[in-house]
């Protein structure tokens, strides 16, 4: 929040404050941080998620058509957002009436600075896991669980026909993958075919701390210094060998995809939405690889919270419940590229399982699961 303390004390510098609090959270985020609003007043829902643009306007629209009341739609940086619901929380003077975040941007509000929604009536068929992280270490439940996504791999066919002999896409383990990147590279005249998000909005830090690390350690944090994580570490920068130079300027995988700069890309799944283009024949999804210690798999886990003393907690609860039934939960899949929140989210199939990796999965936690394929581990022969 830019309307910080100042240091030293004063009526004028109070003024100043309370001006600046008492224009409201909308106003003041748009003056401070840059985001974008709808412009039509209503509740405000402020929301971490669906910054770009592109992405703002089409869940805007869907909103619209999910609920019929009058909503604004506010988008904002992680950092500002905790420092807007603990400064307004705290104050006494809340400007808004929902919140949506990741795992990681509502747990830390927890007790303090949120309402506790456990009896909000909201979707079904949540995994135990989800409902666990929702209580945040507490009886209570601080959000609803909204959707899900996660990280793939996605595959031109003119890079899947360089796979290694014998090697099933659907089951890769890193040193397969590395001699895939290896093979297309030396196919296309030495310019790699393999890119990876590590421009300066990239998440190329996902991969290492939920696929790569776990994957090599069979853990997380506390496993990242060990001789496993040595030996990833020395993956990564033969694999590096053959990746891109131009990765240092992607952030969304689709668009290097797409422009045909790159043939295979990891990612998350909403950035990958539109690589395909209108060529969707051509194109596979894929598992992340294996390592020798199995599959490492982050879950990207968002939630639906009530900031304490709410504008509207009325409104806000319909909100939930009109984004947590089975066709609103597909309708967002389609327009924004995240999965369902619940396992019974396709109206047309209610016993439906959730989508591949997202069974017990944990919010923004790699985890590594045994692999008896790959724990043989990395062969030891030279790539040039």
């Amino acid at each position: 929040m830019c309307a910080a303390r100042l240091p030293g004390s004063g009526p004028s510098r109070r003024t100043v404050l309370q001006g600046v609090f008492l224009a409201g959270a909308a106003s003041m985020a748009a003056g401070c941080v840059g985001f974008a609003t709808t412009g039509g007043g209503g509740m405000v829902f402020l929301s971490t998620q669906f910054r770009p643009v592109a992405e703002a306007e089409r869940f805007r629209g869907f909103l619209a058509k999910t609920f019929p009341g009058s909503v604004s739609y506010v988008t904002i940086e992680e950092g500002p957002f905790a420092s807007q619901v603990q400064s307004q929380v705290g104050a006494g003077r809340t400007q808004v009436g929902l919140l949506g975040g990741s795992h990681s941007d509502l747990a830390p509000l927890a007790g303090e600075y949120l309402e506790d929604v456990s009896g909000v009536p909201a979707g079904q068929g949540y995994p135990a896991e989800f409902l666990t992280l929702a209580r945040a270490g507490t009886r209570q439940s601080w959000y609803v669980p909204w959707a899900q996504a996660g990280f793939v791999l996605a595959a031109h066919e003119d890079a899947l026909q360089h796979l290694p002999p014998g090697a099933d896409p659907d089951t890769l383990t890193y040193d397969q993958f590395l001699d895939w990147a290896v093979a297309a590279r030396r196919a296309n005249g030495n310019r790699p075919m393999l890119g990876l998000p590590c421009g300066p909005k990239g998440l190329y830090h996902r991969f290492l701390q939920g696929y790569l690390l776990p994957s090599f350690t069979g853990g997380q944090m506390t496993t990242f210094r060990s001789p496993e994580a040595v030996t990833a570490w020395q993956y990564l920068k033969e694999l590096w060998a053959n990746t891109s130079p131009s990765s240092t300027t992607y952030d969304f995988m689709q668009e290097p995809l797409r422009a045909g700069a790159v043939r295979v890309g990891w990612d998350h799944v909403a950035r990958l939405v539109d690589a395909p283009g209108d060529e969707p024949g051509r194109w596979r999804m894929l598992p992340a690889p294996r390592g020798p210690r199995g599959l490492g798999h982050m879950a990207v886990v968002l939630g639906l919270a009530i900031p304490r003393g709410s504008t509207d907690r009325h409104q806000a609860e319909q909100v939930i419940q009109a984004l947590s039934t089975p066709r609103a939960q597909v309708e967002l899949l389609r327009s924004n590229g995240f999965f369902p929140g619940g396992r019974r989210a396709d109206p047309r199939r209610p016993a439906a399982r959730p989508p591949a990796g997202s069974r017990g999965g944990a919010a923004a936690a790699g985890r590594a699961r045994r692999d008896p394929v790959a724990a043989a581990g990395r062969p030891r022969h030279p790539r040039g």
